[in-house]
């Protein structure tokens, strides 16, 4: 079969169908599932339930495995698959873990809008999100087209941030929501923040966009309230109701992104059910490289 496409947003985003994602993909299937990421940024392939060393095979055809926050190693592994990121609330034996546990405090900072790894050089291209148990109500998940977003800028706006750099840290968001600084000197270098312009050329369409994102702490050269103020007008500009779609999950549903594109979040749910949903996010091919902060 090939590859299907359905539009699911007037911008951006497609539910995609006609190819088996637990088997290995033909070249043509790879090549078509990137063409069609290149348009769309995020496709929502519904009826694909995999089991981890699945999901694993699949992502790993389209880049290199990123561990992302896992190379600061503050919770335990609870999959079996080590190059799976864990996106649920449960302990090792699948119950629900106490709300002020460290992974649900830290958990709630992805319900800000975020590009995953946006604090990493080089760059990371697709996360991959495949959902294997669902509450009963909310934790969904949203997404904005950042290329839209610039699009959309005023052209007075649009002058004033081509050629202006932010620096993107990884643990911004946390503090930002939790004010939690309880990381050791190991772990606060593991991560290093860098450094991406505020305006960048998606590899794939050639379309500008805005990258922004709570991940992006300061605008260097700029007076530190001044680029707060600046970062907080342009993440609200691009997260606007227009540039936004709400994925509603499904038991078996995976969805895949492009960071280099997008931003998404996590909606809010009850902690007291259970959520497993587990992502898998590639480097990027050849690699785009940012510079570290000095």
């Amino acid at each position: 079969m090939t590859l299907a496409l359905r539009p699911l947003h007037p911008l951006f985003a497609a539910e995609a169908s006609g190819i088996d994602l637990a088997r290995p993909l033909a070249p043509a299937e790879v090549a078509a599932v990137n063409a069609a990421m290149e348009t769309h940024a995020v496709l929502v392939f519904r009826d694909q339930p995999m089991d981890q060393a699945q999901q694993v095979a699949m992502a790993t055809q389209f880049g290199p495995l990123n561990p992302g926050l896992k190379q600061i190693g503050r919770t335990a592994e609870r999959l079996k698959e080590a190059a799976l990121i864990d996106i649920s609330n449960l302990d090792a034996e699948g119950r629900p873990l106490p709300r002020d546990s460290k992974k649900i405090v830290s958990g709630l900072a992805n319900q800000l809008w975020h590009s995953d790894s946006s604090f990493q050089a080089p760059a990371v291209s697709y996360s991959m999100l495949s959902a294997v148990v669902l509450p009963s109500w909310g934790g969904e998940t949203e997404f904005v087209d950042l290329r839209a977003a610039w699009d959309a800028l005023p052209e007075r706006l649009q002058r004033q941030v081509e050629g202006l750099e932010a620096e993107h840290f990884a643990l911004h968001s946390r503090m930002t929501l939790l004010g939690d600084t309880d990381y050791t000197p190991e772990q606060l270098a593991a991560l290093p923040a860098v450094v991406w312009p505020l305006v960048r050329t998606h590899p794939g369409s050639g379309r500008k966009l805005l990258f922004c994102g709570i991940h992006a702490r300061r605008i260097l050269g700029m007076g530190t309230a001044e680029g707060k103020m600046l970062l907080m007008d342009l993440l609200e500009h691009a997260t606007q109701p227009q540039f936004r779609y709400r994925h509603d999950w499904r038991v078996g549903d995976l969805v895949m992104w492009d960071n280099r594109a997008t931003l998404h979040r996590g909606r809010r749910y009850d902690l007291a059910e259970p959520r497993e949903l587990r992502r898998t996010t590639c480097d990027q091919v050849p690699a785009e490289r940012a510079r570290h902060a000095a």
